[in-house]
């Protein structure tokens, strides 16, 4: 690991990149595009990479996009952001807000959001990728950037690794990602061991008197965590979905749950699918259903499991550069990502970490009045607006210390 005061060094213009990375995110957000569907946004991310002097791949898993910024001898460190958006209305009230209405794929027309900010993570990522260009002389070493599709199906980074990801980039050293979240802005967070959750969906189909069978189902797996999961073990199960009927004289042939679960643990993971197996199966045994139900897992995303070396550095790092009340603890966090499919496949060490994004005015006062929950909209809300400062700021001089921590010449 090289000294870190090369970090300094070139973020000493990052003021000169204000006006250009302000309108770069307001554009993105104005224009925001489903997952698969990021055309536009990879134009643009492409466009720039190239400008900052990249060797540049596109059309990776899809529209995925890479930038490779070689610059001498040194160790490889891969940065990912994630470029998709959500079938949303906006309501934030931005004179930058979205109004994009797509088809869905499906057939059905959507309005989307960048109701997740990921506008921010490829706005700060590029902004870091500029920065690297500038400065040369203060680093050594490559520092490649990498734009996902798709996060928000869980399959965008695994697309990019079956599309030969490996073979397009050199063998990274390490890797790092980031993510804003319904925190004051201007502060970081960093966590070591599992940080974001695993999270998998399952869709159940039920037949035979589908609306009372579909109500029992949804009352025992209530009492899934709270019976079968040891106390201390993390574990969530929602049902989010249930369709069934058109009439309420009609009797339907069939019922559609769909429910979510969140674990740090494999076990875990593994005892609750089990146990939405058999208490679907019972159920519809006991109300003497034709057929076993149809369950299907989809939608998962791994553990986001920080390695504690990479981790140590990066916080020292950032510790090194940020004011101490920038720096806070946000605890482990029940979002899930599928980043870490990247670094997995390439055998490579990792860490991921948070960055606020809310109004600090705004959230210490609801703090102060215990409505944080209530009064800051969180991530996948229709009233999700970072502020532009200090995120976009502090955002961009995150990627450039955590990655100047192995870059920096010293």
């Amino acid at each position: 690991m090289a000294s870190n005061t090369a970090a300094h060094t070139i973020l000493s213009r990052q003021s000169d990149l204000r006006e250009w990375q302000e309108a770069l995110y307001k554009d993105l957000h104005a224009h925001p595009e489903l997952s698969f569907q990021e055309e536009r946004t990879a134009g643009i991310v492409a466009e720039q990479l190239k400008e900052f002097g990249c060797e540049v791949h596109t059309g990776i898993g899809g529209t995925g996009v890479v930038g490779i910024l070689a610059n001498g001898d040194g160790p490889t460190v891969l940065a990912r952001a994630d470029m998709d958006a959500l079938p949303v209305p906006e309501a934030t009230g931005l004179d930058y807000a979205s109004t994009v209405v797509v088809d869905d794929g499906e057939g059905s027309s959507v309005p989307v959001m960048h109701a997740c900010g990921h506008d921010v993570h490829v706005s700060t990522l590029l902004g870091a990728a500029r920065l690297f260009a500038q400065e040369r002389d203060a680093w050594s070493g490559t520092f490649v950037a990498l734009f996902q599709p798709a996060e928000e199906l869980g399959s965008g980074a695994e697309r990019m690794v079956d599309d030969g990801l490996a073979e397009l980039i050199p063998q990274p050293d390490l890797a790092l990602a980031q993510h804003v979240l319904a925190r004051p802005a201007g502060t970081v967070s960093t966590y070591t061991g599992g940080f974001l959750s695993m999270a998998d969906s399952v869709r159940i189909t039920l037949s035979i008197d589908p609306a009372v069978l579909a109500a029992m189902v949804v009352v025992r797996l209530q009492t899934v965590v709270s019976r079968e999961i040891p106390p201390g073990e993390f574990a969530v199960l929602t049902v989010g979905k249930i369709a069934v009927g058109a009439k309420s004289n009609i009797i339907d042939d069939h019922a559609v749950l769909e429910l979510n679960i969140r674990t740090y643990s494999t076990d875990t993971r593994d005892r609750m699918l089990k146990a939405i197996t058999r208490i679907a199966e019972a159920e519809s045994a006991a109300s003497g259903s034709p057929q076993q139900p149809d369950i299907e897992v989809y939608n998962s995303y791994p553990l986001t499991d920080n390695d504690a070396e990479i981790t140590g550095v990066v916080s020292d790092a950032f510790a090194e550069y940020f004011p101490a009340e920038s720096l806070v603890d946000y605890g482990r966090q029940t979002a899930s990502e599928d980043f870490s499919n990247i670094p997995r496949a390439m055998g490579v060490p990792y860490t991921y970490w948070g960055i606020g994004g809310a109004d600090p005015d705004l959230y210490r006062e609801a703090e102060r009045a215990g409505r944080v929950t209530e009064d800051i909209p969180a991530n996948h809300s229709p009233k999700f607006a970072p502020v532009l400062q200090p995120t976009l700021m502090t955002g961009t001089a995150a990627l450039v210390v955590a990655a100047a921590a192995w870059l920096g010449k010293g």
